[in-house]
């Protein structure tokens, strides 16, 4: 009797497994499918790098404002109906991208797919440990932030080799092609679950875990780091497509695109985050990381291709251990009873810091070059070190 009860747990939890994993990959594809092909809408559309990285930053910043509300809907209608929707959502939105007739349309698409996004990563990790228990949400969970990490990578890779031979048309299409089949893969494994019983959702108690989510300094140093470090990791990325392909280094756009690789150095750096905290404790651990952000981007200053490669694989395994380190913190601060509200303003400004910072820091390329860039991203990730250091300081007077 006991085997016939543990077998279908096992199932039920690898069919969630795979079905998170593979919702990741899609959303995080289509999120960012745009940044290699930046060089080429901005030849397209005549625009300049600040008005080009529009494509990316209303989706973000869309995500970043619907986060929020779509999370307190998943406590009324339940967490699979919304992360379903948000699937099937972004995946449509990412096959009608390829046929915009004009750029205002293709950004009118992009911010409702990132609002249609927003579904996945606001409601993804209650899920999971709705559907699997805390002692079973560690592996989904490493699961899931490993698929998000693989979409954001594969999304980019598939656009940038394809817009060569294919056009930006052809290059998002191939994406929203990747999108689809991960996207079926999600909507057919996740399974049914018996809804659990909610009690009646009311405003005064979204509101009370709001007024606790912001109420610790704790937690305003993780959000502040997670606006400040995504919005200089973001706009290093946006530009890297501009740097890459003009003059002097003048790559093609496939080759370019590889520097998306990087983020394979962000899987590496951001699974030892745990592993760095118990040895050093979080906040050497975090300053410790923005530094190395700051390194990395530095390094990437000279004409050299191969400092640029090696500067990017050093700043984004920084940037990934600095939002493991600051993610957790605020999750392992959170009230009981705000954990939703913290993950969902932890979230918020994570994507907020992708939409302004990649925004202003394509503008700031765009009319100063690579070396302000630089500069700009080097000052927000200094300000970032503040309140890790100042709250080191409290802690160690305790």
């Amino acid at each position: 009797m006991s085997v016939s009860l543990e077998l279908p747990a096992r199932v039920s939890s690898r069919r969630v497994t795979i079905a998170v994993a593979a919702a990741g990959i899609s959303s995080f594809a289509l999120l960012y499918a745009p940044q290699p092909v930046l060089p080429q809408l901005a030849a397209r559309f005549g625009l300049d790098p600040g008005g080009a990285s529009l494509a990316v930053s209303v989706a973000t910043g869309a995500l970043a404002l619907a986060v929020l509300p779509i999370a307190a809907l998943s406590e009324v209608i339940g967490r699979r109906p919304v992360i379903l929707a948000s699937v099937i959502g972004s995946v449509v939105l990412g096959l009608v991208l390829p046929l915009a007739p004009s750029f205002s349309t293709l950004l009118i698409l992009r911010a409702l797919q990132g609002i249609a996004i927003a579904g996945f990563p606001g409601v993804a990790a209650a899920y999971l440990v709705e559907q699997l228990g805390k002692k079973g949400v560690a592996a989904a969970v490493g699961a899931m932030i490993a698929g998000n990490t693989l979409g954001g990578m594969l999304g980019r890779l598939s656009s940038g080799f394809s817009a060569g031979p294919l056009g930006w048309h052809g290059a998002l299409a191939v994406v929203g092609g990747v999108g689809l089949v991960c996207g079926v893969v999600s909507v057919v494994a996740l399974p049914r679950s018996t809804p659990s019983p909610r009690g009646e959702v009311r405003l005064h108690d979204v509101l009370v875990g709001l007024g606790a989510a912001i109420r610790k300094p704790v937690l305003l140093a993780q959000y502040a780091v997670a606006l400040l470090a995504m919005g200089s990791f973001v706009a290093l990325y946006n530009a890297a497509g501009f740097r890459l392909t003009g003059h002097p280094i003048d790559l093609s756009p496939a080759v370019a695109s590889l520097v998306f690789l990087a983020y394979a150095m962000g899987a590496v750096s951001s699974s030892m985050a745990g592993r760095l905290i118990t040895r050093f404790g979080r906040t050497r651990s975090l300053v410790a990381a923005l530094l190395m952000t700051i390194v990395g981007a530095v390094l990437t200053l000279p004409d050299s291709l191969q400092l640029i490669i090696v500067g990017f694989v050093v700043l984004t395994g920084g940037f990934f251990a600095a939002h493991a380190v600051a993610n957790g913190w605020a999750a392992a601060e959170a009230p009981e009873t705000a954990r939703g509200q913290v993950s969902g303003l932890y979230t918020l400004s994570y994507y907020l810091g992708s939409s302004v910072g990649g925004t202003v820091g394509a503008v700031v390329y765009g009319h100063a070059g690579w070396g302000a860039l630089v500069a700009v991203i080097a000052v927000w990730l200094a300000l970032a070190t503040v309140p890790a250091l100042v709250l080191g300081r409290r802690m160690a007077r305790v």
